[in-house]
C-alpha cells in the first residue's frame, strides 16, 4: 500500500517538475515580463506599465520601424525605445520634424507639441545607418536617453519586442 502511494506521489512530482520546467524555459527564452521605468516613452507607455516582452519574434522577422523594443544598455539593465532608423537611412531632426533620408516622417504618436532639440546623424559619426544597427528614440523626447546619447543599437543588443501592455488594466493593449 505505502509503496504504491510512493510510487504514485513520484508520478505526480515528476508532471509538476515537467510543467514547471516548460514555464521557464518560456520565460526565458520566448516571453518574459517587463516594467517601464522613467518617463521616456510617455505619452505611448507609462511609469510603471507592466508589458509583455517577446523575445523570440526577431528570430522569425525582421525589425521594423515604428517596433517598440526592449535593449540591453551598459549603463542601464535595459532600455525600451521605438525603431526610428533601419539600415542605410539617414537621420536628422529639425524643429520638431524628423527627417529619414530627407523625407518628413509623421509621427502620430508624439504630442502636437512637444519641443526637442535638432539633431543629425552625423553627430554620432554616421552619414547612414550601417547593416544590422538601428536609430532609436522614446516618445518624450525631450526626456530620453536613446540613440541621440548613446549611438546605434546592434541588432544583438535587442532583447525583443514589446507585445502587450497588461497593467494597468484599464490601460490593456496590444502594441
Amino acid at each position: 500500500m505505502v509503496w504504491l502511494e510512493i510510487k504514485e506521489f513520484i508520478k505526480d512530482s515528476a508532471k509538476i517538475v515537467i510543467v514547471v520546467v516548460i514555464a521557464l524555459l518560456i520565460m526565458v527564452y520566448v516571453f518574459s515580463i517587463t516594467q517601464v521605468v522613467g518617463p521616456s516613452m510617455d505619452p505611448t507607455l507609462s511609469e510603471g506599465n507592466i508589458l509583455i516582452l517577446n523575445k523570440i519574434k526577431y528570430k522569425f522577422s525582421d525589425v521594423k520601424r515604428g517596433d517598440i523594443i526592449s535593449l540591453k544598455n551598459p549603463t542601464h539593465k535595459y532600455l525600451i525605445k521605438r525603431v526610428i532608423g533601419m539600415p542605410g537611412d539617414a537621420i536628422r531632426i529639425e524643429d520638431n520634424i524628423l527627417y529619414i533620408n530627407e523625407k518628413e516622417y509623421k509621427e502620430d504618436y508624439l504630442p502636437s507639441d512637444v519641443n526637442y532639440s535638432d539633431f543629425d546623424l552625423t553627430e554620432i559619426n554616421y552619414d547612414k545607418i550601417p547593416d544590422n544597427m538601428y536609430f532609436v528614440l522614446g516618445d518624450n523626447r525631450p526626456d530620453s536617453y536613446d540613440s541621440r546619447d548613446i549611438g546605434l543599437i546592434k541588432k544583438e543588443d535587442i532583447i525583443g519586442k514589446i507585445s502587450l501592455r497588461f497593467w494597468p488594466l484599464s490601460e490593456f493593449k496590444f502594441i
